[in-house]
Protein backbone atom coordinates (compact mmCIF):
# COMPACT_ATOMS: atom_id res chain seq x y z
CA UNK A 1 0.00 0.00 0.00
CA UNK A 2 1.52 3.73 -0.53
CA UNK A 3 -0.35 6.82 0.49
CA UNK A 4 -0.29 9.70 -1.95
CA UNK A 5 -0.35 12.93 -0.51
CA UNK A 6 -3.63 14.81 0.27
CA UNK A 7 -5.53 11.60 0.78
CA UNK A 8 -7.25 11.46 3.73
CA UNK A 9 -5.94 8.44 6.27
CA UNK A 10 -7.36 7.08 9.44
CA UNK A 11 -4.51 5.74 12.20
CA UNK A 12 -5.06 2.19 12.06
CA UNK A 13 -3.98 1.65 16.12
CA UNK A 14 -2.89 3.49 19.13
CA UNK A 15 0.30 5.01 18.90
CA UNK A 16 1.83 5.42 21.88
CA UNK A 17 4.26 8.81 21.74
CA UNK A 18 7.56 9.19 24.58
CA UNK A 19 7.34 12.33 25.64
CA UNK A 20 11.10 11.89 26.39
CA UNK A 21 13.96 9.84 25.39
CA UNK A 22 13.07 7.74 28.00
CA UNK A 23 10.63 5.18 26.70
CA UNK A 24 9.20 4.15 30.08
CA UNK A 25 8.43 7.75 31.26
CA UNK A 26 5.48 9.74 30.46
CA UNK A 27 3.87 9.31 26.59
CA UNK A 28 1.12 10.71 25.07
CA UNK A 29 -1.33 8.23 23.34
CA UNK A 30 -2.68 9.25 19.97
CA UNK A 31 -6.02 6.82 19.38
CA UNK A 32 -6.88 4.25 16.84
CA UNK A 33 -9.43 5.74 14.22
CA UNK A 34 -7.83 9.49 14.55
CA UNK A 35 -8.20 10.96 11.03
CA UNK A 36 -5.56 13.86 8.66
CA UNK A 37 -4.51 14.35 5.72
CA UNK A 38 -1.08 12.75 4.22
CA UNK A 39 1.14 16.22 3.41
CA UNK A 40 4.75 13.97 2.36
CA UNK A 41 5.31 10.92 1.31
CA UNK A 42 8.59 10.05 1.34
CA UNK A 43 10.45 6.53 -0.20
CA UNK A 44 13.34 5.31 1.05
CA UNK A 45 15.42 3.26 -1.20
CA UNK A 46 15.99 -0.84 -0.07
CA UNK A 47 19.43 -1.36 1.88
CA UNK A 48 21.34 -3.62 -0.25
CA UNK A 49 22.90 -6.43 2.08
CA UNK A 50 27.25 -6.80 1.78
CA UNK A 51 25.66 -10.47 0.50
CA UNK A 52 23.13 -9.06 -2.26
CA UNK A 53 26.31 -6.73 -3.59
CA UNK A 54 28.60 -9.85 -3.49
CA UNK A 55 26.16 -11.75 -5.73
CA UNK A 56 25.96 -8.84 -8.14
CA UNK A 57 29.64 -8.98 -8.40
CA UNK A 58 29.95 -12.62 -8.74
CA UNK A 59 27.51 -13.15 -10.70
CA UNK A 60 28.71 -9.99 -13.38
CA UNK A 61 32.08 -11.93 -13.07
CA UNK A 62 30.30 -14.84 -14.29
CA UNK A 63 28.69 -13.16 -17.06
CA UNK A 64 32.07 -11.94 -18.34
CA UNK A 65 34.57 -13.89 -18.52
CA UNK A 66 33.24 -17.39 -17.27
CA UNK A 67 33.48 -19.03 -21.13
CA UNK A 68 36.89 -17.89 -20.96
CA UNK A 69 38.18 -19.08 -17.14
CA UNK A 70 39.13 -22.51 -16.68
CA UNK A 71 36.53 -25.27 -15.65
CA UNK A 72 37.39 -25.61 -12.40
CA UNK A 73 37.40 -21.85 -11.49
CA UNK A 74 34.77 -21.49 -13.33
CA UNK A 75 32.81 -24.06 -10.95
CA UNK A 76 33.82 -22.61 -7.97
CA UNK A 77 32.65 -18.93 -8.93
CA UNK A 78 29.02 -20.33 -10.09
CA UNK A 79 29.01 -22.63 -6.33
CA UNK A 80 29.80 -19.19 -5.11
CA UNK A 81 27.23 -17.54 -6.93
CA UNK A 82 24.58 -20.37 -5.79
CA UNK A 83 25.29 -19.93 -2.73
CA UNK A 84 24.25 -15.93 -2.19
CA UNK A 85 21.30 -16.54 -4.58
CA UNK A 86 19.16 -16.70 -1.59
CA UNK A 87 19.93 -13.43 0.02
CA UNK A 88 19.54 -11.71 -3.40
CA UNK A 89 16.65 -13.10 -3.85
CA UNK A 90 15.51 -11.94 -0.62
CA UNK A 91 16.39 -8.15 -0.84
CA UNK A 92 15.10 -8.43 -5.05
CA UNK A 93 11.43 -9.17 -3.05
CA UNK A 94 12.19 -6.29 -0.29
CA UNK A 95 10.27 -3.18 -1.01
CA UNK A 96 10.92 0.26 -0.07
CA UNK A 97 10.72 1.73 2.98
CA UNK A 98 8.14 4.30 3.02
CA UNK A 99 7.47 7.33 5.53
CA UNK A 100 4.86 9.89 5.83
CA UNK A 101 4.48 13.41 7.30
CA UNK A 102 0.34 13.20 8.17
CA UNK A 103 -1.43 16.35 10.03
CA UNK A 104 -4.05 15.02 12.38
CA UNK A 105 -7.51 16.42 12.48
CA UNK A 106 -6.64 17.14 15.68
CA UNK A 107 -4.11 19.59 15.09
CA UNK A 108 -0.93 16.69 15.58
CA UNK A 109 1.89 16.24 12.61
CA UNK A 110 3.06 12.69 13.14
CA UNK A 111 6.32 13.31 10.20
CA UNK A 112 8.24 10.33 9.13
CA UNK A 113 5.58 7.72 10.78
CA UNK A 114 5.47 4.33 9.10
CA UNK A 115 3.06 3.96 6.14
CA UNK A 116 1.52 1.34 7.77
CA UNK A 117 0.36 2.72 10.55
CA UNK A 118 -2.72 4.40 8.67
CA UNK A 119 -5.34 2.92 6.72
CA UNK A 120 -6.71 5.47 3.82
CA UNK A 121 -10.49 6.48 3.68
CA UNK A 122 -11.95 5.39 0.47
CA UNK A 123 -13.20 9.03 -1.31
Amino acid sequence: MTLDEGRRVRLASELRLPLADDFDGPSLLLAAGNEGIVERVTEHPRQETPEAREYLRLSSLLDAYGPQMPPASRKQLEEQVAALEPEWRAYEESRARVTVRVRLDNGFVLDDAEEGLFAPLTP
